[in-house]
């Protein structure tokens, strides 16, 4: 992978507004902070290769010397990434109270695994208003807290830096597609460093589509809700093309096409749709509000879920195979459109001089995803 310093990463990403505010780049030193889904480069850097750019998901990732490093095999164009199974879940019975999004199958396995000494602490995202934040909890009461999606951009990789720094491990983190990625370049040690130690021993992905920018977004809501009211928000699975609002006594819908507006441009040049990095992944079910699926990854992955599912912390169930055919499809559609968008916008295996890419993938998967 090519390596280049913070003056490149504030070129390529920041200027470019490729920057998807996950907060890999924060707290690895004083120059980089995040504020209200915006991060900056407060101070001028020298340094020619920094952590900085080689944690960053939206420049110069090579997916295939990921994928060896992570899988031990080529990258491919397989809709779902690795995996070794995927089914219906949700919590089972015995959660804290607290409003969860679909199944709570999230914050059932977080929960479970910090339970069962898995993880010590959990790496989450918050929100202050419509302000996501990043949060370390390491009680059940916390991460129930910190459940239901967020729909916005958020720093969350600041706390796993904050945790390496501080000597914090045997962390877990709830991580979105491009926060998974990072985490991936994080925990590879790209700058050979003597002292790394890597904080994090569990991965949770989620699904996503997009994120929205939080700058966007609330001066968007404000002038059609009181924001204070709003409780919980949520895009249910398609067909609905919505976006909910709930306000306690009264539901809100806005039509995705409006929303769709506040979509940060690098989330358009994300080709993942499933955490295809993570140990396991989870997301929404068609059809089926109440339920999530499930993606097993990893070998911890698959201990985590038949652990859960053996004391009852989460049921699980079979795949129907139209959903899975629907998700398949969905996700190979987001990594055609987002390899199509990089070549289209010259962001995609540069290798000019001065010219970097925002991330690599072998010639034959680019031409199987996107047939040239």
């Amino acid at each position: 992978m090519r390596i280049f310093g913070p003056n490149e990463l504030k070129a390529d990403v920041q200027d470019k507004g490729l920057c998807v505010g996950c907060g890999a780049c924060v707290n690895l030193c004083p120059y980089f902070k995040n504020h209200q889904g915006k991060t900056v480069m407060l101070f001028p850097c020298t340094l020619e290769k920094g952590r900085c750019h080689a944690y960053c998901p939206k420049t110069e990732v090579d997916y295939t010397e990921l994928s060896q490093a992570r899988w031990k095999r080529p990258y491919d164009a397989s809709p779902l990434g690795t995996h070794d199974g995927v089914v219906m879940a949700r919590a089972g019975e015995g959660r804290v109270e607290g409003r969860v999004q679909a199944g709570g199958t999230v914050s059932a396995l977080t929960a479970f695994a910090l339970r069962e000494g898995m993880i010590e602490e959990a790496v989450l995202t918050n929100r202050e208003g419509l302000v996501p934040v990043p949060q370390m909890v390491g009680d059940e009461t916390g991460i129930y807290g910190c459940a239901t999606s967020k729909y916005t951009a958020a720093p969350t990789l600041s706390e796993v830096n904050r945790a390496a720094r501080e000597g914090i491990r045997n962390v877990g983190v709830v991580a979105t597609p491009c926060q998974a990625t990072a985490l991936a370049l994080m925990r590879e040690n790209p700058l050979d460093r003597e002292d790394f130690v890597d904080p994090v021993s569990l991965v949770i992905g989620l699904f996503c589509t997009w994120a929205l920018d939080t700058r966007k977004l609330i001066p968007f809501l404000e002038s059609r809700v009181d924001v204070s009211r709003i409780q919980w928000m949520d895009i249910p699975p398609p067909p609905a093309e919505v976006f909910v609002l709930d306000l306690g006594n009264e539901e809100i819908q806005i039509p995705l096409d409006e929303i769709r507006a506040l979509v940060p441009r690098g989330c358009l040049l994300c080709p993942d749709m499933t955490s295809e990095w993570a140990d396991v992944s989870v997301g929404v079910l068609e059809g089926e509000p109440e339920w999530n699926t499930l993606i097993v990854r990893t070998e911890k992955g698959r201990a985590l879920v038949d652990k859960a599912v053996e004391a009852g912390s989460i049921v699980v169930k079979e795949m129907p195979a139209a959903n899975l055919e629907h998700l398949r499809t969905a996700a190979l559609n987001k990594k055609k459109r987002a390899v199509a968008r990089a070549r289209e916008e010259n962001l995609l295996n540069n290798t000019d001089e001065g010219e970097r890419a925002a991330f690599r993938m072998d010639p034959s998967v680019v031409e199987e995803l996107t047939g040239s």
